[in-house]
């Protein structure tokens, strides 16, 4: 705790520091067919949200078994990162949606939601409201640091993390607030945090080590430690394999080590994921796959789909897309200025960073290029892009 505590003073100390909406996508008539879903009979947790379904269609009113069908909707979701289930989410939640004051664990959902469509402004107004109800609700201070950490509002951030401290959540404290850490020029110092104190937690959950060996992880490569952010993402593989936001790390990781050959052995039944398809097709296209052209058409074609959606969930994948797989460097620059609008996270200050460089326009990287000034970010791979645009803006 004494470490802890040392870098809740770091922060403290310190001077470190408008979401989009989209109209949805309206079928031409009600025959059309959208997208044919896979079954899957098989899978006991289908199973068993298909039960509930089934049990809900006949009291749709049953608050209890909606708010837990809702979860397993988002946490399906979450796994998966397929948009459907949080509108099967929203539809089991539908006769509480719009109220003003809704219960608790159905305002703490509806934000879920809305953080899934980037409605940040909105998931925000939910979670404080539950603040105000309840001050020692842990998922709501975590959530919402979760969403400002997204928007690279590091004060604000770490203002949710502290009360964690107060709720005896040593583990979950230390978790949230070496993110911001790993992101504001404390990165050794927030990676030795973690790691200990993970390595005295007394007994936690599955989902605490996901995220925290994710974290671990995703923080030794930021150090270019690269030998333990594999052992890092392997284990956390190893409890949560078909999570397709680790797959998706995980897979950039090995893109980074030149090991595309690793990445097609990961993703080459992870086709249906836009995110993971891309990966694919990054590490395809190293090693000169004949099929390249056609992932590309595919891709392409998906892109497509999600913009007439009213969709822009994915524009900082389509700049990559764009920019490495199609070379073209002037949509791709408009689709990461885009996407730095609402999103800030180091993945989406890289392909800005990218983008602006391949296009020869290092102006276009300004606001990315001074968040890293402002904030003392870590990062060989962002730090080095960085001089190259300024040396670039230079000449």
């Amino acid at each position: 705790m004494k470490a802890l505590f040392g870098l809740v003073a770091i922060f403290l100390g310190s001077n470190v520091f408008a979401p989009c909406r989209a109209e949805p996508y309206t079928p031409a008539s009600d025959a059309q067919v959208l997208e044919r879903l896979p079954v899957t009979n098989q899978d006991p947790m289908q199973r068993r949200l298909r039960a509930m379904r089934t049990t809900l269609d006949q009291n749709p009113h049953d608050l209890a078994l909606a708010i837990a069908l809702a979860q397993g909707y988002v946490n399906s979701g979450k796994t998966q990162a397929d948009p459907r289930y949080y509108g099967y989410a929203q539809g089991v939640l539908n006769p509480w949606w719009n109220l003003q004051d809704p219960p608790t664990e159905i305002l703490l959902l509806r934000a879920s939601i809305l953080q899934f469509r980037h409605d940040f402004s909105d998931a925000l107004a939910d979670l404080n409201k539950v603040l105000e109800r309840d001050p020692a609700n842990a998922r709501a201070w975590l959530a919402r640091a979760a969403i400002l950490l997204v928007q690279a509002d590091y004060p604000e951030a770490q203002r949710s993390c502290l009360p964690l401290l107060e709720l005896d959540d040593p583990l979950s404290a230390a978790a949230c607030l070496s993110q911001i850490g790993s992101l504001t020029g404390h990165a050794a110092e927030s990676f030795v945090l973690l790691r200990d104190a993970f390595a005295h937690a007394p007994r936690p959950s599955d989902d605490q080590r996901y995220w925290i060996l994710t974290l671990l992880g995703t923080m030794s490569f930021q150090l270019d430690q690269d030998q333990d952010a594999g052992r890092f993402y392997k284990q956390a593989i190893a409890l949560r394999g078909e999570d397709v936001y680790l797959l998706g790390v995980y897979a950039d990781f090995l893109l980074d080590q030149d090991r595309a050959g690793e990445v097609v052995s990961l993703l080459r039944d992870q086709t249906r994921v836009d995110p993971l398809l891309l990966r694919l097709a990054l590490a395809k296209q190293r090693l000169g796959s004949e099929d390249l052209a056609g992932l590309a058409s595919v891709l392409e074609q998906r892109f497509a789909v999600s913009r007439l959606r009213g969709e822009s969930l994915h524009q900082g994948d389509e700049a990559r897309f764009r920019l490495f797989l199609l070379n073209q460097p002037q949509p791709a620059l408009r689709l990461a200025q885009a996407n730095w609008k609402v999103q800030r996270e180091p993945k989406d200050m890289r392909i800005l960073l990218e983008a602006a460089l391949a296009a020869e326009n290092p102006s276009a990287a300004k606001p990315a290029l001074e968040l890293i000034a402002r904030t003392s970010l870590e990062h060989p791979r962002i730090q080095a892009l960085a001089a190259r645009l300024r040396a670039l803006e230079s000449h």
